[in-house]
């Protein structure tokens, strides 16, 4: 189970794992494919309602999950917090992406202590 930073202890609540999300993404690339999972879930969730299909639900969970674990297991070299805490980490999925589009990304990185590279 992920620990609190600086402690022994599993992480009990989203302020305190949001930074241990964003530890998780330091490099670029692995933010940047978890952005692209991102746009896949959320354009096929709009297909879903535009078509009625549910193979996009599908497409949705795969194509998001996808990109993340790639950036996890290939490029972070960590495992992805969505298997300790799935909930939180599709939260922080959304809100890294939309922190990213509106520009405020950068100081949410400084204040988690993550070193950009």
């Amino acid at each position: 189970m992920a620990k609190s930073a600086g402690t022994n202890r599993p992480i009990e609540t989203y302020e305190d794992f949001w930074p241990y999300y964003l530890q998780e993404h330091a490099k670029r690339e692995t933010r940047a494919v978890h952005y692209a999972g991102t746009a896949v879930a959320i354009l096929s969730l709009t297909a879903l309602i535009a078509t009625g299909n549910s193979w996009f639900i599908l497409a949705a969970v795969v194509g998001g999950y996808a990109f993340a674990w790639f950036g996890h297991f290939f490029i972070e070299k960590n495992k992805p917090a969505t298997f300790t805490y799935p909930l939180w980490s599709l939260l922080s999925d959304f809100r890294m992406a939309g922190t990213w589009l509106i520009g405020r990304l950068g100081p949410e990185l400084d204040k988690a202590g993550v070193t950009r590279r």
